[in-house]
């Protein structure tokens, strides 16, 4: 089913991502993690690229698996990263085949050691080429990338809605956020891009803390913030990973239910392929039962 088309028919709407695993004790955890989350019923999963679209073949292998074997409704990551248009059309009919109807279009990060993006002869250069493509040639629903703090390459907040108005113009049907910790951060955010006539679903990309030194590393590669006084409490806990864990949970627990309360579509969680973070703030959302 397509994704635009569930958003909105059920509340609390929640969707959980992966990433295709690198060998076979990876495999034998994700896909542990996946008969976890099953229970819980998600909206759609998504599957990303590896750094570089270093994993295209996987991630296309794994959105098959997840739609033909297990049934979910699939968003499939696509990249603009070393890949030319060839490229990518077979990338979409093989997904197409597969029976994914949904492709979150992104231009991708730059390979590793570049200083910055550069298309490959015949490739394309930004995400809104992408999504033009996909909707000209392709019937997919497709998604596209949000930055609640702006994308790191922006140079402010209004040039990089800019840029999104244009995805959106492209034919992007809803919208997924990068990581935040700050909610104030997305409500604003979702204002001023109303402003600027956005119009479709918002989805805020949660990630709960289970590491303090990995979210510190994520956050600074990806331009999101961790407020100052949750900042200090995970460097209260730094000598206690349980402590994190702990904080973790509870810290996102706190941000889905502010977030849904204010009115968010629903919740994206980037789950790392482990299920114990994301289970335990979903079960807590589920059991409190609230009309959001």
């Amino acid at each position: 089913m397509r994704i635009a088309d569930k958003i909105g028919t059920r509340r609390p709407f929640f969707s959980f991502e992966f990433f295709p695993p690198k060998d076979d004790a990876a495999e034998q955890t994700l896909f542990a993690t996946i008969e976890t989350l099953r229970p819980l019923d998600p909206g759609f999963v998504s599957i990303t690229y590896g750094a570089g679209g270093s994993t295209r073949s996987r991630t296309v292998d794994l959105a098959k698996r997840l739609r033909g074997d297990a049934g979910f409704d699939v968003m499939a990551h696509l990249t603009c990263t070393g890949a030319t248009v060839d490229d990518l059309r077979g990338v979409l009919r093989d997904l197409r085949s597969g029976g994914i109807e949904n492709v979150l279009a992104l231009r991708g990060d730059p390979p590793r050691g570049s200083e910055g993006f550069v298309a490959v002869e015949g490739g394309l250069r930004y995400a809104n080429d992408l999504i033009a493509l996909v909707k000209r040639e392709f019937a997919f629903c497709v998604g596209g990338a949000a930055y609640p703090e702006k994308h790191p390459e922006a140079v402010s907040l209004d040039a990089d809605l800019q840029a999104l108005a244009a995805k959106v113009r492209a034919g992007a049907e809803f919208l997924v956020t990068q990581l935040f910790f700050d909610n104030a951060r997305y409500v604003e955010f979702v204002e001023r891009a109303r402003q600027w006539g956005i119009t479709v679903p918002i989805l805020p990309g949660i990630m709960p803390i289970t590491n303090y030194e990995q979210i510190d590393r994520f956050t600074r590669m990806c331009g999101a913030t961790i407020p100052a006084s949750l900042r200090a409490e995970l460097e209260a806990r730094r000598n206690d990973p349980q402590a994190v864990i702990d904080l973790g949970v509870a810290y996102a627990t706190l941000q889905v239910a502010d977030l849904l309360a204010r009115g968010a579509p629903g919740i994206h969680f980037y789950t790392l392929n482990r299920s114990p973070a994301t289970r335990a703030v979903m079960s807590a959302m589920l059991a409190a039962r609230r009309a959001w």
